[in-house]
C-alpha cells in the first residue's frame, strides 16, 4: 500500500477552519474598523447619560411617561406641545393605560396654563422645584418632549416647534418611538 501525504490529511481541517473562522474574522474587523453605518431607529435624541428622576416620575404601578416641564409663560410652542402630549396619548390606542402624559409645573409655571390642565384628567401634574429639575436636568435643556421610562429615567428628547404643522409630524416621531418601547417592554 502507498502512504498518503501528510498534506492531504491537513487539507480538510484547514478549509473546515477557514469556513467557520473567516466569518467571525470579518464580521470583528467589519466592527473595528467601522465598515458600515451603525443605524438607530429611534427618531428622539437619545440622552447619554439619561436623567434619573426616579423620586418625582416613578408611581405605584409602573408606567411610560410622556413629559413636557411647563415654562413660565405658555406662548404658541407650549401649547403645540400640549397638543402633541394629548394626541400621542390619544393614538396610542389601546396601550393608552401603560402611559401617562406629565407635566412637570413649578412655582414659576404658567398658572392659566395649569388651570387648564387640571381640567383635562389624562394629564398628571406633578409639581416640583426648579432647583431641582436644574439640578437633575444638569447640562440638558427642560425645552422639549420626553419619554421616561418605568423606572421614572428620562431616555429621549424631542425639540419643540411653534408651527403646529410641524409640532404634528413630530408627534408622528414620538408616537413611532413610544409603539416600539411599548412593544419591547413587558413593564408597564
Amino acid at each position: 500500500m502507498s502512504e498518503r501525504p501528510e498534506n492531504s490529511n491537513r487539507k480538510p481541517l484547514i478549509l473546515f477552519c477557514l469556513v467557520f473562522l473567516l466569518p467571525v474574522l470579518l464580521a470583528w474587523m467589519a466592527l473595528q474598523s467601522n465598515w458600515f453605518n451603525k443605524g438607530a431607529t429611534n427618531r428622539g435624541e437619545l440622552l447619554s447619560p439619561v436623567v434619573e428622576m426616579p423620586d418625582l416620575l416613578r408611581g405605584d404601578t409602573p408606567v411610560w411617561r410622556l413629559v413636557y416641564v411647563l415654562p413660565e409663560t405658555c406662548d404658541q410652542v407650549c401649547q403645540n406641545a400640549i397638543y402633541s402630549l394629548n394626541q400621542v396619548w390619544q393614538a396610542s390606542g389601546r396601550e393608552k393605560d401603560r402611559v401617562i402624559p406629565t407635566v412637570l409645573a413649578t412655582a414659576k409655571s404658567d398658572p392659566n396654563a395649569l388651570n387648564s390642565l387640571q381640567q383635562e384628567e389624562q394629564f398628571s401634574i406633578l409639581r416640583t422645584e426648579s432647583e431641582h429639575l436644574t439640578n437633575v436636568f444638569k447640562n440638558q435643556s427642560v425645552n422639549g418632549i420626553f419619554i421616561a421610562d418605568t423606572l421614572g429615567n428620562i431616555i429621549l428628547r424631542y425639540s419643540l416647534s411653534g408651527e403646529q404643522q410641524q409640532a404634528v409630524m413630530q408627534s408622528r416621531d414620538i408616537l413611532a418611538d413610544l409603539r416600539k418601547l411599548l412593544k419591547l417592554s413587558r413593564i408597564g
